[in-house]
């Protein structure tokens, strides 16, 4: 080798840089490849992800080969440096080497090969893969004495490379995002709908549930003629059917069977009649996930159901247009106008709020961040805060919000005032 021509020993040095520039470019841009976009690819019979994909089932071996490639060539690049050095510069060259050699494996096998790949990964991975896969069966003894050696290491500290997490399952605050930060690619109205999905599993029905004093329903110990009237006026085709109290619940009425027994004189039409086509009760209890309580309402066959407590007493009810309305928004202009009611604004940033509004719809209409975790409604989150029923005007701080009640009776407060203080005004 001392003898060889200084022109080709420099021919051998380029391409050893080349082929470490290539280990290099080839590591970076396998560990670089989206796995999603991968196993879409895959899925479409596309040959440099099937091959690429096949090598990272078994990272270790794939980081063995390309580790043992990228040293032998850079041994091997180190010994022809020394001799060029040694030959044109003599003990000074020997000195020197080092240096220069470390900065053009750097440059040219190191940080452009790697910079590239990790900027475009599939060009760089997909092609490399068809010479990492038969070098892998080729140095297959070398890579499995060097992974059984490192993995021996790695036991001894305490780490099993047996039970690696699987990196690829996304829990539900990274999906989210996901969906966020590629929010060019999907249309605003889809965004929002599947950031509500994501966030069905943080509700229950408890939540969105029209509560007990708020139930239109029937009631059976009526005069039939007001029964008449309530189900010809009635704006829901779904009508709760009780006697005397909601507690005494017989079931649910639609409206499309009602026309069954509505025809004619009045007074064929009978408690009774109404009795027999009232379709028995579901219930549910309070705490259902509303992701749950979606696919139990389509197994059921169902589309309203009963909210029980612990005890078994009826706190409120929820349609499946209440639950679908969490992902998709609302189907009519009825809802937003009833939040507008319920919210009112104000002067300088304060809305009048009604105190049986829940904090989700708060929260949704006017973007704010109150906490979900306890009572569900605004009497109740100002009541458990104070711990007591004010008997006048009291003004209090929660969570960076003030809020100041404007009308309260014995049993609740009807109305407050509240506005987002700025983050320093908020302690």
């Amino acid at each position: 080798m001392n003898d060889a021509p200084l022109g080709l020993l420099f021919g051998i040095l380029a391409i050893l840089i080349l082929l470490s520039g290539f280990f290099s470019s080839s590591e970076t841009g396998m560990m670089s490849l989206n796995r999603y976009r991968l196993k879409h690819l895959v899925k479409k019979k596309h040959k440099g992800a099937t091959r690429a994909s096949e090598l990272l089932q078994r990272p270790d071996r794939l980081i063995g080969v390309i580790l043992i490639g990228n040293n032998l060539v850079n041994i091997f690049a180190t010994v022809i440096a020394t001799i060029l050095a040694s030959r044109m510069f003599g003990e000074i060259g020997l000195a020197v080497m080092p240096i220069l050699l470390t900065i053009v494996i750097l440059i040219f096998a190191e940080v452009t090969p790697k910079t590239i790949a990790a900027l475009h990964p599939e060009r760089i991975a997909f092609p490399a893969s068809f010479v990492l896969r038969p070098l892998l069966l080729l140095l297959y003894p070398f890579v499995w004495l060097v992974n059984t050696v490192s993995n021996s290491l790695a036991r001894l500290l305490g780490v099993d490379p047996d039970k690696a997490t699987n990196s690829e399952h996304l829990k539900p605050e990274e999906l989210r995002t996901v969906v966020d930060e590629h929010g060019d690619l999907i249309p605003d109205q889809h965004q929002g709908m599947l950031l509500n999905v994501l966030d069905l599993e943080k509700a229950t029905v408890e939540d969105i549930m029209i509560p007990r004093n708020e139930i239109i329903g029937l009631d059976l110990e009526i005069d039939i003629h007001k029964l008449l009237k309530a189900i010809r006026t009635s704006e829901y085709t779904l009508l709760p059917v009780f006697e005397g109290d909601v507690n005494n619940i017989i079931g649910t009425l639609h409206l499309r069977d009602a026309a069954r027994f509505i025809h004619g004189d009045n007074a064929s039409v009978t408690h009774e009649a109404i009795r027999r086509f009232t379709r028995d009760p579901y219930f549910i209890p309070e705490g259902t996930p509303l992701h749950t309580q979606l696919m139990n309402f389509q197994q059921q066959k169902n589309r309203m159901a009963f909210v029980v407590d612990e005890y078994g007493d009826i706190q409120g009810i929820v349609t499946l247009e209440d639950l679908l309305e969490e992902i998709v928004g609302d189907f009519t202009t009825n809802m937003a106008e009833e939040a507008s009611q319920e919210i009112s604004a104000l002067e300088d940033n304060w809305y009048l709020v009604e105190g049986s509004t829940s904090i989700r719809d708060i929260n949704r209409h006017l973007g704010w961040e109150l906490p979900t975790d306890g009572p569900k409604t605004l009497n109740g989150l100002i009541v458990e805060h104070i711990e007591n029923i004010p008997a006048g005007q009291i003004g209090l701080k929660i969570n960076g919000y003030l809020m100041e009640t404007v009308n309260q009776t014995e049993k609740m407060i009807e109305s407050a005032r509240i506005k987002a203080l700025s983050p320093q005004q908020s302690p």
